[in-house]
């Protein structure tokens, strides 16, 4: 085991050697001029035909130019020449890893990768700046996104669900800064999130029987707490026979339901025309007789819609919001509202944001990157022109004599207001009654 250790650690520095970057620009050079004298008929080959025909040309030159590495080094560089003719160079690897989360690149020296709420550097870089665009541009041309001096910015969704966004000169200094946003092919469930434990069992309870109760949840937490992947894993308690649509900017949301409707923003063109907001989408989808309204993230105009949906018979829809707390969550609908040139009173739009949000869901990933659950708060109306709440589960984890921090979370007694879910409430008050007064 510890020689496998070795040898691949062998490897890593082989492949971050300057030997090894000068002898891949030498083969690469090289095979530019065979696929150039092939011509089209190289663009018709497939994965192995054009790894197979890799291997042959390494082989081949560092045999001739007795280039000192050994065939297993030769294979690594066979491997990493393919993947930059067929693939997507030095960043095919993590994107097929399902460990990474993110992907965020700081010029073609600098790359980082999260993986388990962890940020650490990776050891691999690009040859040169365009080197990193030749990848980039690869992985737009699916999509048919611009991305050049005039149109120096892009965020788009990738052909695997991902999502990409990148901002290269004149608007950055030290090159191309990428960053990538993997999703997983299966979203987690809500068994899953349990048992990697966001939650515990009473307040996944809660969440099922809010959900199935047809509550307005929004789920708040910072960038990268896991906003996305509860939402996923809170609609997979949406009865099927529901009609679910999700409204995004960039679509991530993948529902595990039968019944989904799934729109997106669209950006506009070189001169502007042509953009569809998700304020616009928001509109259209009350035409579209939805059961559920799901808002992939709220952060504009479409907030106005979204509570007065909320307020008009469209029970059960849910989203996300950037806030560091329930009373953050609430100040932000607020500053939406107003940005988005909302006409009336504080007190009414306080009115409406209380009438129309039942639960706000605080989620963040704590310093060792762990996704916690951190509140769940209740709104319960409208006290003193200030909108009232009251917190259900706090999160409050236990240090160990070993300094281990346990993960604890506190339910503080109170059971939820809203008659949504009465059968919650009198089961709880029916658990309570039964249990032994302790003198």
């Amino acid at each position: 085991m510890t020689t496998n250790v070795e040898f691949s650690d062998n490897q890593q520095v082989f492949l971050n050697s300057a030997e090894f970057q000068t002898v891949k620009t030498f083969v690469h050079e090289h095979l530019l001029n065979r696929i150039e004298e092939l011509g089209a008929e190289f663009g018709r080959w497939s994965r192995s035909s054009v790894q197979q025909f890799v291997n042959l040309e390494c082989e081949s030159q560092v045999r001739l130019h007795r280039v000192p590495i050994n065939s297993r080094e030769t294979q690594l560089l066979a491997d990493a020449l393919t993947k930059e003719f067929a693939g997507f160079g030095p960043l095919e690897d993590l994107l097929n890893d399902p460990e990474v989360e993110d992907i965020l690149i700081n010029g073609s020296k600098q790359v980082y990768v999260s993986r388990r709420g962890k940020l650490q550097k990776e050891h691999l870089n690009f040859t040169d700046n365009e080197h990193l665009m030749r990848i980039i541009r690869r992985i737009l041309a699916p999509i048919g996104r611009r991305l050049d001096e005039s149109n120096p910015m892009v965020d788009a969704r990738m052909s695997d669900g991902g999502r990409i966004n990148v901002v290269i000169e004149p608007l950055v200094i030290n090159g191309p800064a990428v960053s990538i946003r993997k999703f997983r092919k299966d979203p987690l469930s809500p068994e899953e999130l349990f048992q990697l434990g966001t939650f515990d069992q009473a307040m996944g309870h809660l969440l099922e029987m809010a959900v199935r109760s047809r509550c307005n949840i929004l789920v708040s937490g910072g960038t990268s707490s896991g906003k996305t992947s509860l939402l996923n894993a809170l609609a997979n308690f949406a009865p099927e026979t529901d009609r679910v649509v999700t409204i995004e900017d960039t679509a991530e949301l993948a529902l595990n339901h039968a019944h989904v409707v799934r729109l997106e923003s669209r950006p506009g063109g070189y001169d502007g025309s042509g953009a569809i907001a998700i304020r616009d989408l928001m509109r259209n989808s009350l035409r579209m007789r939805p059961d559920r309204i799901i808002v992939g993230e709220v952060r504009g105009g479409e907030v106005i819609e979204m509570l007065q949906a909320m307020n008009t018979g469209h029970d059960g829809s849910m989203g996300t919001i950037h806030a560091s707390s329930p009373r953050e969550c609430l100040y932000r609908l607020e500053m939406l509202a107003g940005f988005a040139g909302y006409q009336g009173s504080e007190l009414s739009l306080r009115r409406q944001i209380a009438n129309a949000i039942d639960f706000i869901v605080q989620i963040a990933r704590l310093p060792n990157g762990k996704r916690r659950i951190v509140s769940i708060t209740e709104i319960t109306g409208l006290n003193d022109s200030v909108v009232a709440m009251q917190e259900l589960f706090r999160y409050e984890p236990r240090i160990q004599a070993d300094g281990e921090e346990n993960d604890h979370w506190v339910s503080l007694g109170v059971t939820p207001h809203t008659p949504k879910i009465a059968r919650l409430r009198q089961s709880m008050q029916q658990q309570q009654s039964r249990e032994p007064i302790h003198v």
